[in-house]
């Protein structure tokens, strides 16, 4: 069996289907544990209090704002090289959820900030180019809407995706690439200076999961509504041509 089959809507529909029922209880269970243990089990943090526990909510939504346009650059890659209009419409699915999760993270990194550094805002090299891959976001779904025929939308679309790459790229290293700026390294890392404590790690990977898992609910749900939409746009064509 090809993974190209997928690229079937019909195949595809059939397949969330299956998959959703599951997908969605698995989301809810780990983003309630998650949730509630970050929240309400994890002790306070030496340094910063309470206010730390912003973490099961800012890291999860920073790491699948950054991520949800690297599953859009996917989609729309294969969109140009093979012309499957499941994957420019699950690219389009996208754009709203990442979005959101953009909106969250800096959000939540501003409630953060504020009592860590003393300000609500700073241009610092990540906030700056996280707030540009916003800008993207606006600016691929606004492209979408401005474009009538489909197959032009996804074709331009896919181009903006490739461009707005490069800040989804800076948004995760740009820490590394300039030593530099008040936002701290990585809350998960390979080096156990970096990484946070046992206590608040594990309900943050499990935060991490469902926060994972809600993109991947919303993104099926979403794409299998495009798909409804563009089968009634062809109906109603060919009624009027009738």
């Amino acid at each position: 069996m090809s993974i190209w089959e997928y690229a079937n809507p019909k195949k595809f529909m059939q397949t969330s289907a299956w998959a959703l029922p599951w997908v969605v209880g698995l989301t809810l269970v780990l983003l309630a544990t998650g949730l509630v243990w970050g929240f309400f089990f994890t002790p306070d943090d030496y340094k910063q209090g309470a206010t730390v526990k912003i973490i099961y909510l800012h890291v999860p939504s920073a790491m699948m704002a950054i991520n949800a346009w690297a599953m859009m650059l996917v989609a729309s890659l294969i969109w140009i090289v093979r012309r499957h209009h499941v994957s420019a419409l699950a690219a389009k699915a996208a754009a709203p959820v990442g979005l959101t999760f953009t909106l969250i993270a800096l959000v939540t990194g501003a409630l953060w900030g504020q009592p860590m550094w003393g300000t609500w805002w700073a241009w610092d090299p990540r906030l700056t180019s996280f707030l540009i891959l916003t800008l993207f976001y606006f600016g691929y779904m606004a492209l979408w809407a401005a474009i009538e025929d489909p197959d032009t939308a996804a074709d331009l679309t896919s181009i903006l995706c490739l461009v707005g790459s490069v800040f989804a790229l800076l948004s995760r290293y740009a820490v590394l690439f300039w030593n530099q700026g008040l936002h701290q390294g990585a809350s998960l890392s390979m080096d156990e200076k970096e990484n946070v404590s046992d206590v608040f790690w594990i309900p943050l990977v499990i935060c991490i999961a469902g926060f994972v898992l809600l993109f991947v609910t919303m993104v099926l749900l979403r794409t299998r509504t495009e798909i409804r939409a563009r089968r009634l746009k062809a109906l109603l064509a060919r009624e009027r041509v009738a």
